[in-house]
């Protein structure tokens, strides 16, 4: 059983050390997605068609200019004592400037777009985050289940020797057939999370693809260095996270100014029962543009103030601020439960990371332990003191501690990042930093 350790090693810690073909670290790989994650593009383009709300605001309160030109030909009878027919051509060019000098609607309206471009730009920067967190959990998910796929090796290789050893006991009489049963158990459990793992590899490896734009296998990527620090966390209290992630949250953010928009939204609708003014000034020429005004041109400039003031709209405009009401409390309630639920996950996260120090720790020591174990039970087994069933088990703990320690590590980086991310920190320098803990 010496050498079914040896040979597990040596797969496993192959992997570390093999000189890598065109291997791809996580910042290169972060670079790709930059050029071709498909859901960033959305979001980039989205966030480019947002600002575009600021203008669309502005244009509200600036000056409207329009000109119109027609010319007819008309044929027309005009009866008084006897009837008379004309045949003539007509035509009438306007030329017209409005500039709102009250609206509060307008201003509304303008005060709405910019915060909807702000709004679009917080959008933006939580999908550029949540690019980081996506790629790095595909990258770390493809290499936890290669470690796996590994495990499940070494682990079917031990039980097919320790099903060979069994079954030569058997023949020779100093073994029973319910060893033999418990040993094949063992390996088609094994066979089931390798077949397993394998799926999972797929699937991450095919998240990772769309992600970067490009085919890519798993030998291209960098795995963990053997060496693993915890570090410590700074800041130490949660409650200066927790504000940071108030105030920081890109995604809390989005939704504050969600709620301005619809405050916003109110104040239009509620502008319906005010008054407007707003200066004009027209340039009208026209040539028999009628038949009191036959044969006869003009050239009229016109420079005014126009008032205008609602009375009433069957009742569309008092339901519309109702509505209006309504949607601001929702979009405050949605924003109360998105702040709850940020400061929910992030407490979780905080946690997983300043228990990932002992938890790594003791996953360390128990596959030292587990490894010192398998060798006693088999020695104990040699003596008659331990049975079968006794060194399956002992296999089974070592490969179960091996797996534990590698999903505790890969757990405490995605935390590491995600806490960064739900904090509104997250940048690429972290990301560099989690490239310290991979092969170059």
């Amino acid at each position: 059983m010496n050498l079914l350790r040896s040979y597990w090693l040596a797969i496993f810690w192959s992997t570390l050390f093999v000189p890598y073909c065109a291997a791809l670290n996580i910042l290169d790989a972060y670079v790709l997605a930059l050029d071709n994650d498909p859901t960033f593009h959305a979001a980039l383009k989205a966030n480019e068609a947002g600002q575009e709300y600021l203008a669309i605001g502005r244009a509200a309160l600036l000056p409207k200019v329009n000109y119109s030109y027609n010319k007819g030909h008309n044929d027309s009878e005009v009866t008084t004592f006897t009837t008379t027919t004309r045949k003539y051509k007509s035509y009438t060019s306007t030329f017209s400037l409005q500039q709102p000098l009250f609206d509060y609607a307008a201003w509304a309206e303008y005060r709405q777009g910019a915060t909807r471009a702000l709004m679009s730009d917080e959008i933006f920067r939580d999908k550029s985050q949540d690019l980081a967190i996506r790629l790095f959990t595909a990258y770390s998910e493809a290499l936890l289940s290669e470690q796996v796929i590994l495990l499940s090796k070494a682990q079917q290789h031990a039980y097919q020797e320790q099903l060979q050893l069994n079954r030569k006991l058997y023949k020779e009489g100093e073994g029973t057939r319910t060893d033999i049963l418990e040993t094949e158990a063992r390996l088609q459990l094994a066979i089931a999370e390798y077949i397993e793992a394998q799926d999972n590899l797929d699937a991450a490896l095919r998240e990772l693809q769309t992600i970067i734009g490009t085919a890519i296998s798993i030998n291209q990527l960098t795995p963990l260095k053997a060496s693993f620090v915890v570090l410590p966390l700074k800041p130490t209290k949660f409650e200066v996270w927790r504000d940071k992630a108030v105030a920081y949250n890109a995604n809390l953010k989005a939704q504050r100014y969600a709620v301005d928009v619809a405050d916003y939204e109110l104040k239009k609708k509620l502008a319906n029962h005010l008054p407007t003014v707003n200066f004009y000034a027209n340039n009208r020429k026209s040539s028999s543009d009628s038949d009191s005004t036959y044969n006869q041109k003009y050239n009229t400039k016109t420079v005014g103030i126009q008032l205008s003031m609602p009375l009433f709209a069957g009742g569309g405009n008092l339901a519309a601020s109702r509505q209006a009401s309504k949607q601001k409390a929702q979009a405050q309630y949605e924003l109360d439960d998105k702040v709850s639920a940020t400061v929910k996950e992030l407490r979780k996260q905080f946690n997983l990371i300043n228990s990932s120090k002992a938890r790594i720790q003791a996953f360390d020591l128990a596959v030292k332990s587990a490894s010192t174990l398998v060798t006693a039970t088999e020695k104990s087994v040699q003596a008659g003191e331990r049975v079968n069933l006794d060194v399956l088990n002992a296999e089974q703990q070592f490969f179960s501690a091996k797996k534990n320690l590698a999903d505790a590590q890969h757990a405490y980086l995605r935390a590491w990042l995600t806490l960064r991310y739900l904090s509104g920190q997250l940048g690429e320098e972290n990301l560099q930093e989690l490239a310290s803990y991979f092969f170059e």
